[in-house]
């Protein structure tokens, strides 16, 4: 019988200047890819390097984490840009840090949207469309694209041809029509280990989670994400891991082709 496994991803990077976020140096060891800041959202060209070469050390797929150019807001609020600037905004993020990883000796392995842009790709065709293209003209065919799953950003970019990976939030609760519940709503977020860990592992097992609203949700999922940025990001990320790997499930990065999806 065939081992299941699951890519445990994290939003790294997202310190700026003498400001520091996050416990990269902790984090990076419990996980098999990162996400990578790209200097809108949160990171600087510095940042960005260091933190590319803590995951090059302990072997972690790298991804860019492109955002909506709101330090103030974390890249977390939605901002009226048109499709043609989300294009190039993307390009120039994912750009600098195939660049930074390049000049480091690595290769650039995923592109996974942050925040606001993310969310807003996944329920708005024109946006993923214009995110799907800024990856597609990054002048490689290997990169994977981390969207949503069931989302719109999954949908598009499998249509034109990119390797997906279906994403899904231990550490968020969801709609039951599959949307993140918004983060300026109760329950938005679960700050519990115990809890993060035992749906990490029901949904790797592909097992229904409980809605916001006690509904119940099948999310099939490629990778699962912990956010760097909560305080306790650090004990849930080791706590997922443990639960997934005693629950027979190996953490492991995805590398393309993939199969079919079921």
């Amino acid at each position: 019988m065939q081992t299941r496994a699951i890519d445990l991803n994290c939003d790294l990077g997202e310190g700026f200047g003498p400001w520091k976020m996050g416990e990269d140096q902790a984090l990076m060891p419990l996980i098999s890819s990162a996400n990578i800041a790209c200097g809108y959202h949160a990171g600087d060209p510095v940042v960005m390097r260091d933190t590319v070469k803590l995951a090059l050390n302990h072997g972690v797929a790298i991804g860019a984490h492109p955002g909506y150019p709101d330090l103030q807001g974390f890249g977390r609020r939605n901002l009226p840009m048109s499709p043609d600037e989300v294009f190039a905004m993307v390009l120039y993020q994912i750009g600098a840090l195939q660049a930074i990883v390049a000049a480091e000796g690595g290769v650039l392995h995923h592109v996974k949207p942050h925040g606001a842009l993310y969310n807003q790709a996944a329920r708005q065709r024109d946006l993923a469309e214009a995110i799907v293209k800024a990856v597609l003209h990054c002048g490689t065919t290997d990169l994977i694209l981390y969207g949503l799953s069931g989302s719109f950003l999954v949908e598009v970019a499998e249509a034109r041809g990119l390797q997906v990976c279906r994403e899904a939030f231990c550490d968020r609760t969801y709609q039951s029509d599959g949307s993140l519940t918004p983060r300026n709503q109760s329950g938005a977020t679960i700050e519990e280990v115990a809890e993060a860990a035992g749906r990490a592992l029901q949904l790797a097992r592909q097992q229904p989670l409980k809605t916001a609203n006690s509904g119940q949700l099948l999310i099939p999922c490629d990778t699962i994400c912990i956010h760097g940025d909560h305080a306790n990001a650090v004990a849930l990320a080791r706590a997922v891991k443990e639960s997934l790997e005693k629950g027979g499930i190996r953490v492991v990065a995805p590398t393309p082709p993939f199969p079919s999806k079921p």
